[in-house]
This record gives structure tokens, sequence and C-alpha cells, in this order.
């Protein structure tokens, strides 16, 4: 992906940077290929725990199992020669039911409209699938626990097979019976820190950000390359749209930002909400379920995201 930024000859479409005049644009019917991208904090209200949230992230409830660093408990080096703190967070994870929020919904909603180019996720849970959104308009960036590949003889198995292994097989790890003798370790198919993206993420993005005329982002902490570089690939009309807790994706809030854009040849400084020069990025300090409810009624759709949440089912896990 190259970037062709170039702020002083940027076209400025919205009238002001406020989530009114992103309604505005959207209703006027020249917004036409939204891309989502989404992070853990869209899940949080699912009832799934976050990374970094201070007292409730995973990151602050890993003392237990005496990580060098947090993060190394998904590290494919570390995963493969200590797998158990992380199946134990699995079974945790597995073993309940989670419901698609209303922010998974309005994804879903921009589908039906015809107004979603892709949702671009961070997330493992699978929410916006079970929300009812087409696996053609998904990209999971960083993998699914909703199948899982044995790492020896590469057999496929079900969310359902995974289950019943590490629910009914005590607190030991799974491992493969589905041919003589494997034993394999059995990895639910996520990215780990060290693996490739899957191949669908360069597959779509080298060619959706530029296509994209609105993104909207909501529910992450955009620390994470590559997934955190996609908002620079937009072109330098395309408003985009923060819907979170708080301000993130500006230059100071990635470490080694700067030096990894100048190595991939990117131009655009990142977002900017404050500056004397901001025109086309909009922040909006909510939750990802009151930001997409806001936005929601301003473009008259409140009935029927109301009505996608109630009619959408929970992740069985089956």
């Amino acid at each position: 992906m190259g970037s062709s930024y170039s702020s002083s000859r940027a076209e400025k479409i919205l009238d002001d940077l406020t989530l009114e005049s992103v309604a505005d644009y959207i209703k006027s019917g020249k917004c036409q290929n939204i891309i989502t991208m989404i992070g853990a904090g869209m899940s949080t209200a699912a009832g799934i725990p976050d990374f970094r949230s201070p007292g409730s992230g995973l990151y602050d409830n890993l003392g237990k199992y005496n990580l060098p660093f947090p993060q190394a408990m998904f590290e494919i080096h570390y995963f493969k020669r200590h797998p158990e703190p992380f199946y134990d967070i699995a079974r945790q994870l597995i073993d309940r039911e989670y419901k698609p929020t209303k922010a998974h919904c309005f994804i879903k909603l921009l589908s039906d409209k015809g107004l979603l180019l892709r949702n671009y996720s961070q997330n493992v849970d699978g929410l916006e699938i079970q929300a009812g959104l087409p696996d053609k308009l998904n990209v999971e960036a960083h993998g699914t626990i909703r199948t899982s590949t044995c790492m020896k003889c590469k057999a496929a198995y079900s969310m359902g097979e995974m289950r019943e292994k590490l629910l009914d097989g005590g607190e030991g790890v799974p491992t493969c019976d589905k041919k003589e003798g494997c034993l394999g370790l059995i990895k639910p198919d996520v990215v780990l820190f060290g693996e490739a993206l899957p191949r669908r993420y360069a597959q779509y993005s080298n060619s959706d950000m530029g296509r994209c005329d609105l993104l909207i982002i909501m529910g992450t902490s955009l620390q994470v390359y590559p997934f955190c570089g996609l908002p620079h690939y937009t072109q330098p009309s395309c408003p985009r749209l923060l819907i979170n807790l708080m301000k993130v994706g500006q230059d100071p809030d990635v470490p080694s930002g700067w030096f990894i854009r100048k190595m991939m040849g990117i131009k655009d400084p990142g977002l900017d909400f404050d500056s004397s020069h901001a025109y086309r990025d909009v922040f909006v300090q909510t939750t990802c379920d009151a930001g997409v409810e806001k936005l929601a009624s301003l473009l008259g759709w409140t009935d029927e995201l109301n009505k996608l949440t109630a009619e959408v089912k929970p992740m069985t896990w089956s």
C-alpha cells in the first residue's frame, strides 16, 4: 500500500467536525463506501474483557501466570513453550454466552443499507458475524476463535469441538485426536504476535482503503501495527470518525509510530482532532453503543437498530 496523502490539496467534505456533520454526509447520498474498524472496546458491552483497561483489562489480571511481560501469553514463541495460560483464559471466555452489542448491530445495519464496503476487526470473537454481517464484508485481521487447527497435522476443529476439549478435558492443553498418534497442539485460528496476518487482510485492505469515503473507528487503542496503520491509507479527503473513550491514533499515541510510517512510506501524520489544520477527523468520546445510538438517531435509524439488537441471538460456542 502506498500513501498519496497531501493535506494542502485535500477537499473538505464535512461542514464541521461533529457527529451531526457526519450524519448529514451519510444522508447526502455521497457516502457509499463506509469502512468500519473495531477493537476490543466494541465487545466489552457483551462481557468480553479488553486488554488495556485499568483494573478490568486482561493485561491487568495476569499476575498469577508469572509472565515475563503481559503480551507474552499472546506471542507465538511463548505459546509453543507455555500454552497453559492461553488456554486458561480461553476456558474463561468460552464458558458463557455472549450477545452481539448494539454497535455490532449498527455495522450489520450499514450492510443492510448497502453502505458498508468492509468491516476490519481486531477482535477474534466473531460477534459481528453473529449479528448477521456477511463473511464477505468482514476481515478478521487477528483471526478468529470460531475455528481451530492442529499445529502438527493441520486437522481442522470446529468451535464446538474445541469447546468440548477445553471444558471437558480438565486443565490440560487440547491435543489432536483426528489422526492416530498425532497428539499435536490444537491452536485456535487467532493471530498471535509473531504470526502473519490472514491473507484476506492484505487481499482487501490494499484496495479498500483507497475506495473508502467514510472511516468509522470504534473501541480500539490503535496501537498494534499493521492494523493501526489502516487510517493512514484513506484518501486525504476521507472523513474519519472515532467513537472511543479516549482520543487515539494521533501522532504521539503509537510507540515508534513515526519510524514505522517512514519505513512504510506513509506521509499521513495520523488522526488530527485538535490542531488548527484539522479538517476531517471527528472524535466522539463515549462507548461504542452510546455512539452508534446517537448516530442512528441523527440518521433516523433508531427503530431499525433497536429491532436488529432485539432479534440478534447470543453466540453459543457450539
